[in-house]
């Protein structure tokens, strides 16, 4: 961890501008129709930096985007149910200024005292957030004297919020759940422990190219699931029947399966369907040998007792990507099962992804996993070896 944190300034009686990642689903009550958070997993999540910051007597501005407005105001993505959500957690009223930049943001601002907070409205009310327009971060830094990230899940973008505002106030630094996926991530591609597995899921080869050739240089054992494991196969010969391929990167899977023979373990069987659908027949079948008209939905048993036995020996574990369409539930058996195996290791474990994630909690594992990443594409961007804007524009310590 070499960028500085909230650990590292003195906040007392400053205006602290912190990023955070507030995207979080919102549900409307029948009742009277107001919308609340229907999932508090990213709020939760940045509880301790703003915690430390109140404690600190800072006077706190919490920004946040939600969903895609596309540069227009949205009363449905609006913030306002995720202040009094946070009032809640927080014990404390969160006040909400009806625009994130503007006169009466300011005078919103100007009115805190030590230890207040206030959320600013949605940044991508203004589609000069996501341009990281010069002009608009400098209406955002006029707020702060302070900026603190720890958004990661936005940390791949280089928007005003994330990369614009840190470049104009004297001071940018992490907050705490920045910093602890900055040290986990850090940690697999610096120092991994080892044995180190890496667990790679999903549909598609290309989405996580980079992350592959990246990890194959650095895992003892690499393993393979999803519908991806199906365009492997399908480049080893083995007949796939309507499975998920992705024609277009045989030949690269081909390349990448020689380059890592000694590493990478594929499905040797699979529970094939015979359309896609939760109420789809099924049956397993080996790996090489899918019957036609069917399809692999999910991993079979001894791939599972494979997999599992390769994970109980690990020191280190990174899981992104399901095993198949665990969203049926009679084709989650796989991705349960591995979510178990993980857990049950005494391995330092990370699990990153929309799908991993949900498969986590699924399971009811999630509270025995080291580190779950709250970031879908930062994480495998940070995975790649690419830089992340939002990092690179903190202060270095």
């Amino acid at each position: 961890m070499r960028k500085k944190t909230v650990r590292d300034i003195d906040v007392k009686g400053k205006r602290v501008l912190t990023r955070v990642d507030f995207n979080v689903p919102l549900v409307q009550r029948a009742a009277d129709g107001r919308r609340e958070v229907a999932d508090d997993t990213r709020i939760s999540a940045a509880l301790p930096t703003i915690q430390y910051l109140i404690e600190n007597d800072a006077k706190l501005i919490l920004m946040s985007h939600m969903g895609r407005p596309k540069g227009k105001r949205d009363a449905k993505l609006s913030l306002e149910p995720t202040a009094r959500h946070l009032s809640g957690l927080l014990g404390k009223k969160v006040r909400m200024a009806p625009d994130c930049v503007g006169s009466t943001a300011e005078k919103m601002v100007d009115a805190l005292k030590d230890g207040d907070v206030l959320l600013l409205e949605n940044v991508r009310f203004h589609i000069r957030e996501k341009e990281n327009n010069p002009e608009f971060a400098a209406q955002l830094a006029r707020l702060g004297d302070i900026y603190v990230n720890d958004a990661f899940g936005s940390a791949h973008r280089a928007h005003a919020s994330t990369t614009g505002v840190a470049q104009l106030l004297p001071l940018a630094v992490a907050g705490f759940l920045m910093e602890k996926e900055i040290d986990y991530l850090g940690r697999v591609l610096e120092k991994p422990s080892r044995p180190f597995v890496a667990i790679l899921g999903g549909a598609k080869i290309s989405d996580k190219l980079k992350v592959i050739e990246s990890l194959l240089g650095k895992v003892d054992r690499l393993l393979i699931g999803g519908g991806m494991a199906n365009t492997f196969l399908q480049a080893k010969g083995c007949q796939m029947g309507d499975s998920l391929v992705e024609e277009s990167s045989l030949e690269l899977a081909s390349d990448l399966l020689k380059r890592g023979a000694d590493k990478m373990l594929l499905p040797v069987d699979l529970v094939a369907a015979d359309k896609f659908d939760a109420a789809a027949g099924w049956q397993h079948v080996a790996a090489e040998k899918v019957p036609e008209g069917w399809r692999a939905l999910d991993i079979s048993h001894k791939t599972i007792e494979l997999f599992s036995n390769v994970i109980a020996e690990a020191s280190m574990i990174l899981w992104n990507g399901p095993m198949g369409v665990f969203e049926f539930p009679r084709f989650a058996k796989g991705t349960n099962a591995i979510a178990q195996a993980v857990a049950d290791s005494d391995a330092t474990s990370i699990v990153g992804g929309g799908d991993s994630v949900a498969a986590i909690h699924q399971a009811g594992v999630a509270e025995r996993i080291s580190h779950i990443s709250t970031g879908g594409g930062a994480s495998l961007q940070f995975l790649e070896g690419e830089p992340l804007p939002g990092i690179a524009a903190l202060n270095d310590r």
